[in-house]
């Protein structure tokens, strides 16, 4: 592989970390809140994400296409648990609409989500880590992702050399990606003006959770009877 072919592969990932998903609206919401547990969602994504690279690249993209309901069973799965994340989402911001309503009356001053521990909202960091790590197992579609920015860069039959340098290089990058990404959401100031509307980012991560969700629970279906 030459470097202008590893330089595009990082920016390819690098577009694709950057993309609207799953992964991206999990790691905002824990940034608006806790600097600490989206750095720990961070690292289950990552942990995810080293599965199915590593998967890309030994050759389970073309397992998946010689055997669809394969990819049908885990397109399924993982559906159901990114429905059932988005419906839990959407149910958590609609009260708390409701409840804000119900008490307009009280002082417009709004403390920061900072005075209740992260903990007793967000769960423990184990417990981010754990989601982080099934968000992004949840769709397989990582690894036709990957290989379809893979094959037309990297050798047909790469040494084990290139291939652990190859997946080292995309995790690194991812890491620091989406870490910094959660750094600069949760100082102060980007914080604050993003917590104006944290219950509505709440509703738009729900739906996006949802329609994914929903989406590969449809194509898994598919796979299967198809």
């Amino acid at each position: 592989m030459t470097w202008s072919a590893f330089a595009t592969l990082i920016v390819l990932n690098l577009v694709g970390s950057l993309s609207p998903g799953p992964d991206t609206f999990f790691l905002l919401r824990l940034a608006v809140r806790s600097r600490s547990h989206a750095l720990f969602g961070v690292a289950g994504i990552v942990t995810g994400l080293s599965v199915w690279v590593t998967l890309t690249v030994v050759g389970a993209a073309a397992v998946l296409s010689a055997y669809p309901q394969v990819l049908g069973i885990i397109q399924l799965v993982g559906g159901t648990y990114l429905t059932y994340m988005g419906l839990r989402l959407l149910r958590t911001a609609s009260k708390e609409l409701i409840d804000a309503r119900a008490h307009r009356f009280a002082s417009s001053a709004q403390p920061l989500p900072d005075a209740v521990s992260p903990a007793d909202t967000l769960g423990g960091h184990a417990q981010v880590y754990r989601q982080g790590l099934a968000t992004n197992l949840s769709n397989p579609k990582v690894v036709m992702y990957f290989a379809a920015i893979l094959a037309p860069l990297m050798p047909a039959h790469p040494s084990p050399l290139l291939a652990v340098g190859i997946v080292g290089a995309i995790l690194v990058q991812t890491l620091l990606t989406f870490g910094l990404v959660c750094v600069v959401v949760s100082t102060e100031k980007v914080r604050k003006a993003m917590l104006r509307a944290g219950v509505w980012f709440d509703l738009l991560a729900g739906v996006v959770f949802t329609i994914v969700g929903i989406t590969l629970v449809v194509e898994g279906i598919t796979h299967l009877i198809g």
